[in-house]
């Protein structure tokens, strides 16, 4: 009781200040900043090859660990995973099913990662397929109404509208989020689809760290994260690597040409999981905005202030020193974008998505640019922002769309003519 009631105030005080915070949507009040520069190490010397850049690039890596994302375990030594259902004729024949259940620990109570697995039956040439890989909000039964996918019993954010009834999915959950995951056409561009519910590796709130995989690796009568130590953004991040963990086991996945994807709040794990696991073949990220792909300098939409007291369980607790106080980071975003570098990268922004702050996406990925053209690669083929519905592509690609804060077939037309010019290639 006293533990709810604890609760129940931090979330009160939290709801408080979040409405005290006025965020800024006028350019012309976006304060004069200075980036880091990505390419000058924290003692001043310059970074003018590949061989040095790998230095720079683990010390930009542990600035990060340390003051934002907090420092995560490796993963489980003997990654236990099992078939739990499989159909080789799903969606009329046009696809092979998987459902694999991925277990962190030994201990039955332990949680565990369900992850969904479509593969196209049709493919032009045989073996193993490239795939997007990406967590979703509300079970993975909301992201298609095919009735063979499990029913998620994780905890989620109640949403009567879209069929979860005290915090759980009903049947009526099914399919409700398939305008975000068109599976049919990914799989008829010859690419896989893979998704996991973000809540079963830690549920969104304060207290889900106590069911989480983040309470698995707290020290005997250690009730918090210390302050350098993981939050919740950095433990959906890890759960997506543990997937890619069994990928390389699955011979259907061409594991080396898996692209994590996410939106939002689960756009900004996709980014750090790309950051940190350098096996991910391509990166994307979809209106992502503060800790994420937009510069946290711009003060512009949502901004570190509100996002450390709306959702103090994200980021590590060094974190919180630098909200209202930006400019002592001693990173930016486009330090964390230059960390995918050469690796493919999308940013995606929307127009009327102002919370995420477009522009500064934009500018970020102009900023990682020379860390691209340092390692050999065309980087971002743009200085201005383009027009909405233009995209640009380089090794960095990018567009702002029409409408508002989602993920639309249009998104996915240019995620996926992206990996057609990265991922075609077989690595193996």
């Amino acid at each position: 009781m006293k533990r709810t009631l604890i609760g129940l105030f931090m979330a009160t005080a939290g709801t408080w200040a979040a409405a005290q915070f006025q965020a800024n949507y006028d350019e012309s009040r976006v304060p004069r900043y200075v980036l880091p520069d990505p390419l000058v190490t924290a003692e001043g010397d310059p970074v003018t090859n590949a061989e040095a850049w790998l230095a720079r690039r683990a010390q930009i890596l542990r600035l990060f660990e340390n003051e934002v994302y907090g420092r995560a375990p490796d993963g489980p030594r003997r990654l236990r995973h099992k078939v739990a259902s499989r159909d080789r004729s799903a969606l009329g024949g046009l696809a092979t099913r998987k459902e694999v259940d991925i277990h962190f620990t030994e201990h039955p109570a332990s949680p565990t990662m369900s992850l969904l697995i479509y593969l196209p039956n049709r493919v032009r040439v045989p073996g193993p397929v490239p795939l997007f890989l990406g967590l979703n909000f509300y079970g993975n039964q909301s992201i298609h109404p095919d009735p063979g996918i499990t029913l998620s019993r994780a905890w989620m954010h109640d949403n009567t509208d879209l069929g979860v009834v005290d915090h759980r999915a009903t049947e009526a959950t099914r399919g409700v989020r398939a305008p975000r995951w068109p599976v049919e056409f990914i799989l008829s561009r010859g690419y896989g689809l893979a998704t996991i519910h973000y809540g079963e590796l830690e549920p969104d709130h304060e207290e889900g760290i106590r069911s989480g995989v983040r309470g698995l690796h707290l020290r005997f009568g250690q009730r918090v994260p210390a302050a350098d130590q993981w939050g919740a953004i950095a433990a959906w991040a890890w759960g997506l690597s543990r997937a890619l963990d069994y990928f390389e086991r699955d011979s259907d996945v061409d594991h080396r040409r898996v692209a994590v994807m996410g939106h939002s709040r689960l756009g900004k794990a996709a980014l750090w999981a790309g950051a940190r696991d350098q096996r991910f073949g391509m990166v994307v990220s979809n209106n992502s905005g503060c800790g994420g792909a937009a510069l946290s300098r711009r003060r512009f939409g949502e901004a570190v202030e509100s996002i450390n007291t709306t959702f103090p369980h994200w980021f590590c607790g060094n974190f919180k020193r630098y909200s209202g106080r930006e400019n002592e980071l001693p990173v930016d975003q486009h330090m964390l974008l230059a960390l995918i570098a050469p690796r493919p990268l999308y940013i995606a922004s929307a127009e009327e998505d102002l919370w995420a702050d477009p522009r500064g996406e934009f500018l970020a990925a102009v900023a990682a640019d020379p860390v691209y053209r340092l390692l050999g690669v065309e980087g971002l083929p743009a200085r201005e922002m383009p027009p909405v519905n233009q995209p640009v592509m380089g090794r960095i690609g990018y567009h702002i769309r029409s409408g508002i804060h989602d993920v639309t077939e249009f998104d996915w037309e240019q995620f996926l003519a992206f990996a057609d010019m990265h991922l075609t290639r077989r690595t193996r």
